[in-house]
This record gives structure tokens, C-alpha cells and sequence, in this order.
């Protein structure tokens, strides 16, 4: 990709009327953009996305780069599957990079200086079938068992700031989960329910 190159204008020579120009069509680009320029600037030039997550049922921690220089790193997906597992029946399923791709953006919204806990991530068949004869409000077709979900928290935030912060992004399914401490969200169709 080129690099952007933004006009400046001259102590010397002020403005002149290419430079005016210029400036904007700069200024009307950024006008038109569904994000702040700066943080679009930043995602053009920072080439990489990284996840800190954590499992509080096995220990296991990730914490790095997961996409660069537009490619998925296979060794990081490994490893965020692996830790992402049904921890029931210790089952790996290869979860959808577009979940990861929402849980960065979350990252990016509120900085979090703590991992995200993954509470439950991949879920067989048969673990969600028992979670439905304990809870007969889980979902029986659940995104969970696609690799396409995950319910997660921050320690030291509040659910509700979680919560806001996947709202405003308008993306997939966010169920709130406030006696329970966590978020669920999915890449599925937009919904949201309180539980």
C-alpha cells in the first residue's frame, strides 16, 4: 500500500493555492470517514493486530500478534484455538478469524491493561446439550459450537463498560450476562439480549 502523504504548508512560502488545494481534499476525505482519521491513520500504519487473552479454567494465556501486514499468523490461530477449546472434552475447533477480528476492535475501543478472560470459547455438540439440561435458556443451536463465539470479561472492568463498548460496534450477537461477570458476543446476525 503507499504511504499516505498528508500536505504541509511552509513557514516560508504560506499557503499557496496548490497546498489549498490539497489540504482540502485531505480534509474532505477524512470528513467522510466512519472513524475518527487519526485512529484510521493508525490502523493503516500499525500493520498488525494482537489479542491478550486468558482461560481462567486451564491457566493458559496468549498474549500477541495474531494478524501482520494483511495475513493470519498460523502459529498464533493455533495456539488461540487451543486456548479457546471446549474445556469439558478438551475438543479444538478452529475458531472464526472474524470473532478474533471483533474482539480486537473491543480491545481497540477500551485499551484494557488486563488479558480478556475467555469464559467459554468452542463448545461441542454434546457440552452444549448438557448446558441445555442445566440451563434451559442457552441456546440450542449456539454460535459457540461453530467457533463463531466466545464470553468474555476483563478483570477490574465493569460488564456493563464491556458491554458498551461491543454495542458501539454494531457487529453480531451480544448477550449481557451481569450476574455472571461476562459478555457473550458472536459474529452471527445483530441481536441483543440481557440475561
Amino acid at each position: 500500500m503507499p504511504l499516505l502523504r498528508i500536505p504541509t504548508i511552509s513557514s516560508r512560502t504560506g499557503l499557496n493555492r496548490r497546498s489549498f488545494l490539497s489540504l482540502m481534499v485531505w480534509a474532505g476525505l477524512f470528513s467522510f470517514s466512519s472513524e475518527p482519521a487519526i485512529a484510521a491513520v493508525g490502523a493503516i500504519s500499525s500493520g498488525e493486530r494482537s489479542l491478550s487473552l486468558y482461560n481462567p479454567v486451564t491457566k493458559e494465556s496468549f498474549d500477541g500478534v495474531f494478524w501482520r501486514s494483511g495475513a493470519y499468523d498460523a502459529e498464533a490461530l493455533k495456539n488461540i484455538n487451543h486456548l479457546m477449546r471446549d474445556t469439558y472434552t478438551g475438543s479444538v475447533k478452529p475458531i472464526d478469524i472474524d470473532l478474533l477480528d471483533l474482539i480486537f476492535a473491543i480491545s481497540k475501543e477500551l485499551n484494557p491493561q488486563r488479558p480478556f478472560h475467555v469464559i467459554c470459547g468452542y463448545r461441542t455438540p454434546e457440552t452444549n446439550a448438557l448446558l441445555l439440561k442445566r440451563d434451559k435458556r442457552a441456546a440450542k443451536n449456539s454460535y459457540h459450537m461453530k467457533g463463531q463465539a466466545v464470553d468474555i470479561r476483563i478483570p477490574g472492568l465493569k460488564t456493563s463498560t464491556l458491554r458498551r463498548a461491543a454495542y458501539k460496534l454494531k457487529k453480531g450477537g451480544i448477550g449481557y450476562y451481569p450476574w455472571r461477570r461476562f459478555v457473550h458476543i458472536d459474529v452471527g446476525p445483530v441481536r441483543y439480549w440481557n440475561a
